[in-house]
């Protein structure tokens, strides 16, 4: 009785973990999609509420570190249970900075807000930001399920948020081009892009994390990246694009 009741302590201090874990992975979604529309609408009392709500992912990556620290020195895991616990040591540092990542949009939201850009380009953030954010809600349904057969697809897929990203770039370094008044908002925007396509890396580090806890085998390292923003270059007026 008494080895039942300590495994199913056990067990219990497992899945608060994994409710911790999920906890975050909300909590970071919705600041994600909160600073992007604070970005395209120019709600800067929504990006202040952003920015205040990081303050729950750092709470959060603290308990799980002290957490996972203590269950490891109490109940000394092994195998399965070992990869899990340090599993979510993992995953709640990636969701910390997905958080602070959504942080940095809110941040710019004031000095884009000065002066609004071409529709378009905000389209461009919105899409961006869209393919990110279902990058990050699928791995986290990965998390809960342990399904973990599509977790090659995804990391293919964060190839779509690199190519993305870089048409986007692009587009942007035109604008600032065409016209030197675009420069500051434009840049800002840049960064922008930048945070959310960084958010898709984290989505795959995650799903990478994932496949090792349920199958003790980790991904190759080498996975392919289609950021290609160091290639860009913009042509002055009149002698086209490369």
């Amino acid at each position: 009785m008494n080895t039942r009741h300590i495994v199913r302590a056990y067990d219990e201090e497992l899945a608060t973990l994994g409710n911790r874990i999920a906890a975050m992975g909300g909590h970071a979604e919705r600041m994600v999609d909160e600073a992007v529309a604070a970005l395209i609408n120019g709600d800067i009392a929504l990006a202040r509420k952003v920015i205040a709500d990081d303050a729950v992912l750092d709470e959060g990556e603290r308990w799980i570190d002290d957490h996972a620290i203590l269950l490891i020195a109490r109940r000394q895991p092994m195998a399965d249970d070992l990869r899990e616990i340090v599993g979510a040591i993992r995953i709640s540092s990636d969701l910390e900075r997905v958080g602070d990542l959504g942080k940095n949009i809110a941040k710019r939201v004031v000095a884009i807000a000065e002066t609004r850009q071409p529709v378009q380009l905000f389209r461009g953030i919105e899409a961006l930001a869209t393919l990110a954010l279902t990058q990050l809600k699928q791995v986290l349904d990965i998390y809960a399920s342990r399904s973990v057969g599509a977790i090659s697809f995804m990391r293919d897929r964060d190839g779509e948020i690199d190519a993305m990203y870089t048409s986007l770039f692009r587009e942007l370094l035109t604008y600032m081009m065409e016209d030197p008044r675009n420069i500051s908002p434009c840049t800002h925007l840049l960064f922008c892009a930048k945070n959310i396509e960084r958010i898709g890396d984290h989505a795959t580090n995650i799903a990478e994390t994932v496949y090792h806890m349920v199958t003790g085998e980790q991904l190759p390292l080498e996975r392919a990246k289609g950021d290609r923003s160091h290639d860009v270059t913009v042509a002055h007026a009149g002698e086209g694009t490369a």
